[in-house]
């Protein structure tokens, strides 16, 4: 008779070959309708057809975009969620002295996914029809005209004290929990001003509900061609490009986040897509996960200057 030993067979070892085997859950960190939005839900769409599962965006605004940030950073990092970024990530580190979570040490970086220029916009009924002239009307009433933004530390904040900085005008910094809700009080003339994306402020500056002064960007935007840059409206060294990336939680699986990335780079750069970015004045940008890491330290120390400069804080 054979003896035979019974033994434990080895459990078996963690495997991501099934992923996704289930809806990805894809966080916008702003409400309902600004750039952040506009561009997840295409990028949702997108990797809905070709990851086989979907892929369902859930806004959750607040602070800037901390919430969306801090509620990604917390989340189980086994591949089912993911978190569109912008500027704000990298600039509320300076601006924040209790920020709840690490914008390097708490995300495994994915990719870059687009840029988007930004244009400097104010209701019609305001009497100034350029940037120069509107200069001129806020060094006459300083402290009483203002700017929104998405939330304190946005690049939409941090462009409108630069502007401040720079123009030598004194406009009061109005929050929101998102930038198109600055944008909503713009359109119904509550504040003076908001530096937005292109492509959500476009179409209210072409039906004319909106004023264009100047984008605040390096060069015109097709989107827009009638538009000057800041340098054209004559006022050089001011610049504020929005960028979008996306992000998982730390110890996301390198599987997942590389077969992630591959999704990006093809779904970004694919010719329908880039059409349909084209008209809406965004760019795809895409990166190795590496190259986007590095991306976000520069920005970090980049943004922490001009906070120091400005000498802001949020807390």
């Amino acid at each position: 008779m054979l003896g035979i030993t019974l033994v434990p067979w080895p459990a078996p070892a963690q495997t991501t070959d099934a992923w996704p085997s289930k809806p990805l859950r894809f966080i916008l960190p702003f409400p309902p309708g600004g750039g952040t939005d506009i561009l997840g839900r295409i990028i949702a769409e997108r990797l809905t057809a070709s990851l086989g599962q979907p892929v369902v965006t859930e806004n959750r605004g607040g602070a800037g975009g901390n919430v969306g940030a801090e509620t990604a950073a917390r989340s189980a990092p086994d591949g089912y969620t993911i978190v569109l970024v912008a500027p704000s990530l990298a600039i509320s580190t300076s601006l924040y002295s209790k920020l709840s979570y690490d914008p390097v040490k708490d995300f495994a970086p994915i990719s870059l996914v687009a840029t988007v220029p930004n244009v400097m916009v104010t209701h019609p009924s305001v009497p100034a029809g350029t940037l120069a002239e509107f200069i001129r009307l806020a060094k006459t009433k300083p402290g009483e005209m203002n700017f929104g933004s998405g939330g304190s530390g946005t690049s939409n904040h941090l462009a409108g004290e630069l502007f401040n900085i720079v123009a030598g005008v004194k406009l009061v910094h109005v929050p929101y929990k998102g930038v198109n809700l600055a944008m909503n009080d713009v359109l119904s003339g509550q504040i003076h001003l908001v530096v937005i994306g292109v492509p959500a402020a476009a179409p209210h500056i072409k039906a004319g509900k909106l004023r264009a002064l100047a984008l605040v960007a390096p060069q015109r935007a097709a989107a827009l061609p009638e538009v000057p840059t800041v340098a054209e409206a004559g006022l050089p060294n001011f610049e504020v490009t929005t960028w979008y990336g996306i992000l998982a939680p730390a110890g996301t699986p390198k599987t997942i986040v590389t077969r992630l990335n591959a999704e990006l780079v093809k779904t970004m750069h694919s010719p329908d897509l880039k059409e349909r970015l084209a008209a809406m004045a965004t760019d795809p940008a895409t990166s190795t996960p590496e190259e986007f890491a590095d991306y976000i330290k520069r920005e970090i120390a980049k943004w922490g200057e001009v906070v120091r400069e400005a000498g802001l804080k949020a807390d």
